[in-house]
């Protein structure tokens, strides 16, 4: 009664609050000074009251916006604004379980206005939508203490109970919560025995006696229930039991004391990690559930699995991993349903848990209309995957094709059979390919499944092979499986006439494996067949095996010719390495005080080796990724001051010469391959960049010691945009690699590890994933000029967003591409459903789920072409062709053409042997003709 009293007292103070803070309740203030003040209150009620229209805006377009959600109920109950708060929350419970504080908030707002017990009766019904959306012991001990409030009225005591009994069932197991519940109810029966007792000095009737045993045998009860489970502090419960009784503790409850008090020492380990990890403590519910599964108890197992869920509502793998158990091992409809539908509630766009919640609905003999309704919900739920929408109608499919009794020639359910077929059909090709590109049913297993039902359920031959003709027009006459699937089709429900006229189409169509089709040919002939018959197919698939033997001859001789190409590329390669390390040993012998004579005759022999080796007009290129580890040998040369050894004593061009060798001075440094851990290659710099060396030491200072930054320049001293930083320790190496992609003078800098690509050919640096990330999401169409914070502002009201890549080239400019890693998977999926599409500073972006394609390999060249006489380009590696690479490309042959080679940067050059007319295609040619063209020469 005292529950009940104090409740009508809080509804009386907060009917009195809220017409105080209501602008149109006309309340007067008698302080007129505080003019200011109150002005500026207009001014925030202005803009709160703006924001929630504009809240309530954005949920009109899209009712499944989480946050937007929250923002509106958090709004409406700073302003008072109960009817339009008790209609958001209404809204949001329709789509989304609920968690904890929400409902919380929600019943205490209502608890503190209901005052007539019809507004009581509401308050019951909202807590018992509260405790089907997660199993919160904090709710359900509100709901009991608010339900004591009602004791007074007819039969509130037993309501009482059967709310507290309901509570035990649920969260009584509960290891750190569960005693409090129990405490609660303990002292609930206390009260009522207080209120049973006798006056004092006065002699209780039979009738008072039995009641107060019985309320007395309620207490013990309690008692010893509780004192059977594994739950914390169950020392003080027991002394306390010890205490209140005036009897001693029976021995079967001791016994089954000491078993829960072992049994908690098995728990404490899993709870006490539960206590000391971080949200969302997935790792640590699985091994608790792993545990709980082994002792094989159903409700300890439903209570973890429902403690985890709720810390991990967003998780799928979770969710089918609770709803299968249930399936499989419970099988009580009422829960089964309840968890799958809230299964769905928190993850609608994983496919998966919504085909086990049509199949848990099937199997609990759910109501035809409630099935369907819930697979139109799937249909809306915004999958991410083009299959995903072909499973769910499979599922469907299933359902409705077990339905059909097939033993009537027609049915109302057979007629929805087919028009659901002929529905998903038209589905997967409007709707799905509209949305991804792709109907996610390439071999159409839809029509198949259909047309395998007409023919073998129906009998409708000739429904089935018009399916079969709409499956090989969409591509699929190519695969001898699809022919062969069809056949076998026809074999059992069809004609030997339509079983022949497939595999002769089939003859002809197929590309894949032909021979197994003309071998399936051939046998139903010498089984079936006359000899007309036998005599059509033998010539059919003869002339068609020969088509084949002879496009794969062609291919192979191909092949080979490639093989070759590639072996006399090898050796190619193999005799320039061994040349250049032949010029390499002849330079380390000579010596500087040589006569005049001998200078003459080396710079002699130094022009025969430029003009054998040097190919000044294909200037070399050097990008990030390739040889990162090693200094090439060019750049060698350079810091040794290889190539301005030789001054000339006089003449007018010396002080030039003296001034463009400023830093050929430096002393020779070769690269020390095994410093490559504590070094990175730094590279995209700026061409102008003045005094590299100071800047990059400046920048990489607050990684670590830096030892030595070592840029690279060509042999006129230009900066080369590339340079090598060296540290002290390897700690400050791999802390350096974080300021990959800085922007440095305009320009993204690239820092990656010092490999040496000859001992590593496979190594590759990429930071970012290349599979699907369901979190993640790729944006294009963007305008140029949008910013990280533009961009960040329009994502951020579909979710947290943990970050925003744009994507830039090399000169860091953007490219109208970025990627946005929201905090889960339903925030992606949401943003994508309300982004795609929308209009950014007039251009229309697109949005999808991150998921890279495969990075392409280089395409070889066709074997069969005067790929030689075409001067082609060589895989030189993303830093492009060194100076003293060997060209093996005949002279003859150089003056042949003229061709337009493709740099690996994207710009045409000028070959070596260019001239002033305008490049003409070369003609394409066959090895016999490239063979007769170099016997002429």
């Amino acid at each position: 009664h005292k529950m009940a009293a104090a409740g009508a007292e809080a509804a009386a103070e907060e009917e009195k609050r809220l017409p105080e803070g209501d602008p149109e309740s006309g309340g007067d203030s008698d302080d007129e000074g505080d003019s200011d003040s109150s002005g500026d209150g207009e001014d925030e009620e202005k803009e709160n009251e703006a924001e929630i229209q504009r809240l309530e805006e954005q949920l009109s377009i899209n009712a499944f916006d989480y946050n937007c959600h929250l923002d509106l109920i958090k709004l409406l109950r700073q302003e008072g604004e109960l009817v339009k708060l008790r209609r958001a929350r209404q809204k949001m419970s329709e789509l989304f379980p609920l968690t904890e504080e929400i409902w919380l908030d929600w019943l205490k707002d209502e608890i503190k206005m209901a005052s007539e017990i019809s507004e009581r009766e509401k308050v019951y019904e909202l807590f018992e939508r509260a405790v089907k959306d997660y199993i919160c012991p904090e709710i359900w001990l509100e709901y009991a203490q608010y339900s004591i409030g009602g004791i007074g009225q007819e039969g509130g005591i037993e309501r009482v109970r059967s709310i507290f009994e309901r509570a035990l069932t649920a969260v009584g197991l509960h290891v750190t919560k569960g005693t409090a519940l129990w405490e609660a109810y303990r002292e609930f029966e206390n009260a009522i025995l207080e209120t049973a007792q006798p006056a004092p000095g006065s002699i209780p009737s039979p009738e008072q006696q039995q009641v107060l045993c019985s309320q007395l045998e309620k207490i013990h009860t309690l008692f010893r229930r509780q004192l059977g489970i594994p739950l914390l502090d169950m020392e003080a419960s027991y002394a306390e039991y010890e205490e209140w009784s005036e009897e001693p503790i029976p021995e079967t409850t001791i016994k089954n004391y000491k078993k829960a008090l072992q049994q908690l020492e098995k728990c404490k380990p899993y709870e006490e990690a539960l206590l000391g990890a971080e949200t969302p403590k997935l790792a640590e519910y699985q091994a608790y559930i792993d545990f709980e599964m082994k002792a094989g108890d159903p409700a300890r197992i439903q209570l973890i699995y429902e403690r985890a869920l709720a810390e991990n509502c967003l998780v799928p793998d979770l969710w089918a991993r609770y709803n299968q158990y249930l399936d499989r091992q419970l099988k009580v409809k009422e829960l089964v349903l309840s968890a799958h539908d809230r299964a769905v509630r928190n993850c609608p766009w994983t496919v998966g848990l919504w085909i086990r919640y049509l199949l848990a609905m099937e199997r609990h003999r759910v109501e035809h209309s409630i099935v369907s309704e819930m697979f139109e919900k799937a249909l809306n739920a915004g999958f991410i995957q083009a299959t995903d929408y072909v499973e769910i109608w499979q599922a469907y499919l299933d359902y409705l094709r077990r339905r059909v009794d097939f033993t009537q020639d027609s049915s109302k359910e057979l007629e929805e059979l087919r028009s659901a077929f002929a529905r998903a059909v038209e589905y997967l090709k409007q709707e799905v390919e509209e949305r991804f590109s792709e109907s996610g049913d390439p071999s159409c297993t839809i029509m198949q499944n259909w047309a395998r039902v007409e023919a073998r359920l129906c009998n409708n031959m000739q429904k089935a092979r018009e399916l079969w003709d709409n499956i090989m027009t969409k591509g699929n006459a190519k695969y001898a499986n699809m022919w062969l699937e069809y056949y076998n089709l026809e074999r059992a429900h069809g004609d030997t006439q339509h079983c022949r006229k497939a595999l002769h189409r089939a003859v002809q169509c197929t590309s894949d494996y032909p021979e197994h089709v003309c071998e399936v040919l051939l046998t139903l002939e010498r089984i079936e067949g006359t000899l007309e018959d036998w005599d059509a197919a033998v010539q059919k698939t003869e002339n068609r095996l020969a088509r084949v033997n002879e496009q794969r001859a062609k291919a192979a001789e191909k092949e080979a010719a490639l093989a070759k190409q590639e072996e006399e590329r090898a050796e190619q390669r193999k005799q320039a390495r061994a040349e250049k390390k032949a010029s390499k040993k002849a330079k380390k012998t000579k010596t500087g005080d040589k006569r005049k004579a001998d200078e003459d005759d080396e710079g002699e022999w130094g022009q025969e080796e430029g003009f054998q080796f040097h190919q000044p007009e294909l200037p070399s290129k050097r990008h990030r990724g390739e040889g990162d580890g090693v200094l090439p040998e060019e750049d060698m040369e350079v810091e040794s001051g290889l190539f301005g050894k030789i001054e000339k004593p006089d003449g007018p061009a010396a002080p030039k010469e003296k001034a463009s060798t400023s830093r050929k001075d430096i002393p020779k440094v070769f690269h020390d391959s095994s410093k490559d851990k504590v070094t990175v290659f730094v590279s995209n710099l700026s061409y102008t960049m003045a005094e590299p060396e100071a800047k990059l030491r400046e920048l990489f200072g607050s990684c670590g010691e830096v030892v030595e930054v070592r840029a690279v320049f060509n042999n006129k001293g230009t900066f080369r945009g590339y340079c090598y930083v060296q540290f002290g320790e390897e700690e400050a190496a791999r802390q350096a690699l974080a300021l990959d992609r800085t922007a440095l003078e305009g320009r993204p800098m690239f820092v990656s590890p010092c490999v040496d690509k000859n001992k590593n050919p496979d190594f590759k640096v990429f930071r970012y994933s290349t599979t699907l990330e369901k979190h993640k999401l790729f944006i294009s169409g963007l305008p140029f000029s949008c910013t990280k914070e533009e961009l960040e502002e329009v994502c951020k009201a579909h979710g947290n967003v943990k970050d925003i890549r744009l994507v830039t080239n090399r000169a860091g400019k953007p490219k109208g591409l970025a990627y946005v890693e929201y905090e889960n998977e339903a925030q992606a999926s949401q943003a994508v459903l309300k982004m795609d599409g929308l209009t950014v500073k007039d251009h229309v972006i697109k949005v999808m789920i991150s998921n890279p394609p495969l990075r392409k390999v280089p395409a070889r060249p066709e074997p069969g072409r005067a790929s030689l006489a075409l001067a082609p380009r060589q895989i030189y590696g993303a830093r492009g062709k060194g100076r003293t690479q060997l060209s093996m490309m005949p002279r003859a042959l150089q003056r042949q053409s003229n061709p337009v080679a493709k740099a690996e940067n994207g710009m045409v050059q000028n070959s070596p042997a260019a001239s002033s007319d305008p490049p003409a295609e070369p003609k394409k040619m066959s090895n016999a003709d490239f063979a007769k063209m170099l016997l002429k020469k």
